[in-house]
């Protein structure tokens, strides 16, 4: 029988955690173990204490046993973040050992000396005095120490596994991984297992990433997705998968960039739902070229969303400004909006959660500019490439049109990319320098285009304090892509420079 919706929100535990819920589809199943693995410093208590104030938040029983913090440093953690624990049971190891005094009349305390059945008692006697919905332990790693044996190890999880199953709670096993490496023990016991890493960049902020392993009938979101720790607790950027947002149609349309030449070379304009790539070497007009079809798109009523890898803000603006598009009016009513991304500060999943929160308010048109920032937050090019893939397919899926600035090696002549992104444009625009009469000119081009027919013409290009102007077509020269072209008609035909 299909379960209502409140069925299956009564059967499924919400984390907390942005980001979480959308992988594992809404939450955890409730009345489970799971076990949150990762070395110390990847966030295992600010995950836990996050799913146990969403718990609180909903008016469950929460418990935090400690066997490695204090009370105090927990608490320490949570004003950092800005957390109230007065609705979390806090448990101390060192509390049950007071207890256990007072029945051994033990003067020394220290887990190698303590019986383990008796230290599990009285957590079971907390537990069942408390009667909490959801139960953190921080961290079995100890219970593994005071176990001694591998065997009477997983015996004591089992008894742990009957001992909730009946009670119905849903807890979560911290394991900081700092005995015995690759114990299965746990994993082959509990329904799920999530894990976090670190990894030290060579230069910027350290990657954290976050994983499932394990987790029983739930489809889940697999793979990789990027995580960091900020003030307000952890913040999860779930992996973007483009079948999973498909959207309704979106009607058709055309966004021109308002310059006569460089309109009839594309064929009219860049349409809706298309990835545009503009590639050339540095100092081309690339830039210039996305900012102008930006300015015009918002010009029109549209919303466009900018992200800067190499400009700041200030910076852009001002450039823009001195070529005549000044964008400060546009920026004012909310039509465009701009943001730097430091690629040393961001992952690429941050970059990709931007993305999506830009589409979500409603944006006409995306302008990365570069994406030689993107290569450097992300190094291994064959990873980018997928992302790239699918972040271009979900903006398609949702009738955005994007436009991607990407610089080039070299000069003149035979040019280097970085990554070769040609093959995955909708509409290649080129640019380039070549020699003629004594002077550095420009040109512009159309590769290719899948939409529709273009131009497969060169034209002069030059831009200064008129902005962005487009010439005629160079049907009297010969080979300007090699830098150095052959000129076969009279001079006076070229563009003018004003005086």
């Amino acid at each position: 029988m299909t379960k209502s919706p409140v069925d299956f929100d009564s059967e499924i535990c919400p984390t907390g955690v942005p980001g979480l819920d959308e992988i594992v589809r809404g939450g955890l199943p409730k009345n489970q173990i799971y076990l949150l693995q990762g070395l110390p410093g990847t966030g295992k208590t600010t995950l836990s204490m996050q799913f146990l104030l969403e718990g609180a938040k909903r008016g469950e029983r929460s418990l935090y046993i400690t066997f490695s913090e204090t009370k105090r440093e927990l608490e320490a953690v949570a004003e950092a973040h800005g957390w109230d624990l007065s609705k979390i049971e806090i448990l101390e190891l060192s509390a049950i050992s007071e207890s256990m005094k007072m029945s051994s009349q033990s003067t020394l305390f220290h887990p190698s000396e303590i019986e383990l059945s008796k230290v599990i008692q009285m957590l079971m006697e907390k537990i069942k005095s408390v009667s909490p919905d959801r139960i953190v332990f921080d961290s079995i790693s100890e219970v593994r120490l005071l176990a001694e044996s591998s065997l009477r190890y997983r015996r004591q999880m089992l008894a742990f596994k009957e001992f909730f199953v009946g009670r119905g709670p849903t807890v979560l096993f911290l394991d900081d991984m700092t005995t015995e490496e690759g114990d299965l023990h746990v994993r082959s016991i509990v329904h799920g297992v999530l894990l976090l890493e670190k990894f030290r960049a060579s230069y910027g902020v350290e990657r954290r990433e976050f994983h499932i392993d394990k987790l029983r009938g739930v489809n889940f979101r697999g793979g990789t997705h990027d995580y960091v720790i900020e003030p307000g607790g952890m913040r999860i950027f779930p992996r973007l998968v483009s079948s999973q947002h498909k959207a309704g149609g979106f009607t058709r349309q055309s966004f021109t960039s308002g310059i006569d030449g460089l309109d009839s070379l594309v064929g009219g304009g860049l349409d809706s739902g298309t990835s545009n790539l503009i590639l050339g070497p540095a100092g081309s007009g690339k830039s210039t070229i996305a900012l102008r079809y930006a300015l015009t798109a918002a010009k029109q009523g549209k919303r466009v969303s900018l992200f800067s890898f190499e400009e700041s803000i200030e910076t852009l603006v001002h450039r823009a400004v001195a070529l005549e598009m000044d964008l400060k009016p546009m920026i004012e009513s909310g039509n465009i909006k701009l943001r730097k991304i430091d690629p040393a500060e961001l992952t690429p999943g941050q970059f990709a959660s931007l993305v999506r929160s830009a589409v979500d308010d409603d944006v006409d048109m995306v302008v990365i500019d570069s994406l030689n920032g993107y290569v450097h937050a992300m190094p291994e090019q064959k990873f980018l490439m997928l992302q790239l893939h699918e972040l271009l397919t979900y903006l398609g899926s949702r009738g955005i049109v994007t436009i991607m600035v990407l610089a080039q090696a070299g000069i003149m002549g035979s040019m280097q990319s970085p990554l070769d992104l040609t093959y995955l444009a909708d509409t290649v625009i080129l640019t380039r320098y070549f020699e003629a009469f004594g002077k550095i000119k420009k040109a512009i081009s159309i590769i290719k285009r899948r939409t529709g027919s273009h131009e497969d013409s060169l034209r002069e290009m030059r831009i200064g304090p008129g902005g962005v102007l487009v010439g005629k077509v160079l049907d009297e020269f010969s080979g300007v892509f090699s830098g150095i072209p052959k000129y076969l008609g009279e001079e006076a035909k070229m563009m003018k420079v004003p005086e």
